[in-house]
C-alpha cells in the first residue's frame, strides 16, 4: 500500500515582468505585469512505506518544490497529494507529526543552546515517550558519533557537527516518512559516508521512508533503490536504480594494465566506439559504447601498441549517465 500518492500535481507562481529605467519603476508599482512560470507539471507517483527514493533533477527541475508541497508548506495549484492519508496543507500539524524534513542549511536546533537541550525541546514538542527517546538518543549518538557534541552550543559547531546533528534531531521523533533536501551540502567525505550509513540503517530498523534530493550523485548511488528523475516540472524517469542504469547507461568503462607501451595510444587510436579518456605508461581508460562494439574489439586495437596484461570492466556510473541526460541526449 503506498504511503505517499501524488496525481496531476502542479504549482504555477506569478512573478512580475521587471521593466527598466525609472519610469519601468513607476509602471510596475501602479500596474505590475505577471507572468506565469510552471515549476511543477502535471505529475503523477506514488512510493511504498520503506522506500528509498532519489528525487533528481536539474537546478529549477521542481524537487523542492515537490517537496515543499508533500510537507504541507506550499499549496498545490492544482492536483491531488495524499501522505499517510492526510492532505499536507489542508491538516499541517497533524501531518508534521508524522514526518521528518532537512532542508539543506536551514535548521531545526536553537542556536545558542546546547544540542541536547534541542533535543529535548524536540521531545516535548512531539510528545516522545522517555523510553523512546533515550534509546533513539543512545542509538543515533553511537551511529553519528554525537557524544562530544551534545554539550557544545549549536553556534560553535561545525557545519558537519551541526548537519549530523540535525539528521538526529530529524528522526528522533520516528518519522514515517523523511524528506532530505541536499542534506550533505558542503560536508567532507567522511561525515557523507556517516549520514548515508545512517540513513540506511534506521531505514532497515524502522521502515522509515526517505526521499532524498541531491546534486551529490554519490548519495543516491549509495542510499536509494528507486530514482524519479525531473526535468522541467515533468517526470522524465521513474524506476528503480539499476533499471535506469540499463535503459541510459550506454557507455561502459574499462580499465586496461598493459606493459611495453612504447607510444601514446590516445595519439594513434580513434574511433567512434569508444574513447581513451586517460592513460598513463602502465595503464589506459576506456569509455565504450557497449552497443556498438565489444572489449574484445577494443582490445585487439590496443593490443597492435602494447601487451594488455589484465583489464578490469565497470558500468557507467550514475553521474555519468546523468549528464548525457543533462546534456540532451536522451530528452524527450
Amino acid at each position: 500500500m503506498s504511503i505517499i500518492k501524488v496525481e496531476n500535481l502542479k504549482k504555477e507562481y506569478k512573478i512580475i515582468e521587471k521593466q527598466n529605467g525609472l519610469f519601468g519603476y513607476f509602471k510596475n508599482l501602479i500596474k505590475p505585469q505577471y507572468r506565469e512560470i510552471t515549476a511543477v507539471n502535471n505529475i503523477n507517483f506514488e512510493i511504498k512505506k520503506g522506500e528509498l527514493v532519489g528525487y533528481i533533477g536539474e537546478n529549477g527541475a521542481g524537487k523542492s518544490t515537490t517537496i515543499k508541497m508533500l510537507t504541507g508548506l506550499l499549496t498545490p495549484t492544482s492536483g491531488k497529494i495524499i501522505v499517510d492519508g492526510i492532505v499536507p496543507n489542508e491538516k499541517r500539524i497533524q501531518n508534521n507529526r508524522n514526518i521528518g524534513a532537512v532542508f539543506g542549511q536551514k535548521t531545526q536546533l536553537w542556536w545558542d543552546l546546547p544540542v541536547i537541550e534541542s533535543f529535548r525541546l524536540i521531545k516535548k514538542m512531539f510528545r516522545i515517550p522517555e523510553n523512546e527517546y533515550r534509546k533513539n538518543l543512545k542509538n543515533f549518538t553511537d551511529i553519528l558519533n554525537l557524544e562530544e557534541l551534545l554539550e557544545k552550543q549549536v553556534k560553535n559547531l561545525s557545519l558537519g557537527q551541526k548537519m549530523r546533528c540535525e539528521i538526529a534531531a530529524t528522526f528522533l521523533h520516528n518519522p514515517k516518512i523523511v524528506y532530505l533536501d541536499e542534506p550533505t551540502i558542503g560536508l567532507d567525505v567522511f561525515v557523507k559516508e556517516n549520514i548515508r550509513k545512517f540513513i540506511k540503517e534506521i531505514n532497515k530498523e524502522k521502515e522509515t521512508t526517505v526521499i532524498l534530493t541531491t546534486h551529490d550523485l554519490k548519495d543516491i548511488e549509495d542510499v536509494c533503490d528507486r530514482i524519479i528523475l525531473l526535468d522541467r516540472g515533468q517526470i522524465i524517469y521513474d524506476g528503480s536504480k539499476q533499471s535506469f542504469k540499463d535503459a541510459y547507461g550506454k557507455y561502459t568503462l574499462a580499465e586496461l594494465i598493459v606493459s611495453s607501451k612504447p607510444v601514446n595510444c590516445k595519439e594513434f587510436v580513434h574511433s567512434d566506439s569508444f574513447e581513451i579518456i586517460e592513460e598513463t605508461e602502465n595503464k589506459i581508460k576506456i569509455k565504450f559504447k557497449h552497443l556498438e562494439t565489444t572489449i574484445v574489439n577494443i582490445m585487439n586495437e590496443i593490443s597492435k601498441y602494447c601487451i594488455i596484461d589484465d583489464i578490469h570492466m565497470k558500468e557507467a556510473e550514475l553521474e555519468e549517465i546523468l549528464k548525457e541526460i543533462y546534456k540532451g541526449a536522451y530528452k524527450k
